[in-house]
């Protein structure tokens, strides 16, 4: 089946557009400086900032984002691209400090969106140090940019940092405090991921600084990366099937994840930067919807019509086998919850995924 040129990207972007005006959610004329704004989250949230006419600051260094990701908003007057390492401190407006570290033109921010990091399985064992940096060190650099602007703080936490909670504990709300290997393969993430939301209570209670954390449930859709060194089980799936060759599936297949569309977690994401009644909170963001990887599979094959044979290998040290939200809280403060269909945002991602395959 031929699914090139059927994924309109600005259809997704206005239906994005269109849910925040709903309810009033508008960035417009505010100075958003996003960290990691290149990646597969990030720019989903430059694109609506851009749109919304907000002053949209990108910083990443392309670790693990792309430049084809922002290449089309480089050119627009409220868009602008900073190439830097968050791990590395970097100052606005101050003058004083060495140029190298120092953009002096930007004068006033107002929400820093700190969502840079590496996220895939299968870097942890590659990049543990660059993983840790960027959630530690670099958590503790942009909050120290929101502090000297008096900016509201916004991280991008994980559901990472719950680690394998029993069943009793699957949904798993906010309250949860975690079931996490600190010297496993999936430390370097986890384990800085939850440092990272201490930094941020650290500096909300000395510096009173006003913070929001989100946890990131599984999230796929346009942009998401893919290859074998990522891990990244939907795109992985998509490829192997798009080209006939064999699903791997880890384990028997009957680990759980709440697979959501991007456009669905990034609605949730900007509505709790948005609401007043967010702040301070801790608040899940992902599809309340457990299916397991033997589904997954099964349903790509599917809509891809792929004749692809399910192969089965050994599950990984740490892998949770369980992972679902509690999403009472979103729907509770934020007014949220996700709308499209597992199978929608499965072809629409395939469709993307074909055509970019194509290039």
């Amino acid at each position: 089946m031929d699914f090139k040129l059927k994924y309109d990207f600005d259809q997704d972007v206005n239906e994005l557009l269109n849910r925040l005006s709903k309810e009033n959610i508008s960035f417009k004329n505010k100075t958003v400086l996003v960290s990691g704004g290149a990646g597969f989250l990030g720019s989903w949230v430059c694109d609506v900032l851009v749109k919304q006419r907000a002053n949209c600051i990108c910083l990443d260094n392309f670790s693990s984002g792309s430049g084809s990701n922002i290449a089309h908003l480089m050119d627009k007057d409220n868009f602008r691209f900073i190439y830097h390492d968050i791990s590395n401190p970097i100052y606005f407006g101050f003058s004083s400090y060495p140029e190298n570290v120092c953009v002096g033109d930007i004068k006033k921010i107002d929400i820093v969106m700190h969502m840079a990091s590496r996220a895939s399985p299968f870097e942890f064992k590659d990049h543990p140090i660059s993983i840790l940096k960027s959630n530690t060190l670099g958590t503790m650099n942009a909050l120290g940019i929101a502090k000297a602007h008096n900016a509201l703080f916004f991280y991008t936490s994980t559901s990472e940092v719950y680690g394998n909670p029993p069943d009793d504990a699957v949904p798993t709300s906010e309250d949860y405090f975690g079931h996490v290997n600190p010297v496993g393969p999936r430390s370097c993430y986890d384990e800085s991921k939850r440092a990272g939301e201490a930094f941020v209570k650290a500096y909300e209670l000395q510096h009173k600084i006003r913070t929001k954390i989100v946890r990131i449930f599984n999230t796929s859709g346009p942009r998401i990366r893919y290859g074998p060194e990522f891990g990244r089980v939907v795109p992985n799936f998509i490829h192997q099937a798009l080209n006939d060759q064999d699903i791997t599936v880890f384990g028997d297949g009957m680990q759980t994840r709440p697979f959501i569309y991007v456009i669905d977690e990034v609605e949730g994401i900007l509505k709790m930067v948005h609401k007043d009644e967010a702040l301070k909170e801790v608040i899940n963001i992902g599809n309340d919807k457990e299916y397991t990887i033997l589904e997954l599979a099964k349903i790509i094959k599917d809509l891809t019509n792929s004749s692809s044979k399910i192969v089965f290998k050994p599950l990984p040290i740490d892998d949770p086998i369980r992972r679902c939200p509690d999403i009472s809280k979103a729907k509770r403060i934020l007014n949220w919850e996700p709308t499209t269909s597992l199978e929608e945002g499965l072809r629409k991602t395939i469709a993307w995924f074909s055509a970019y395959e194509e290039k």
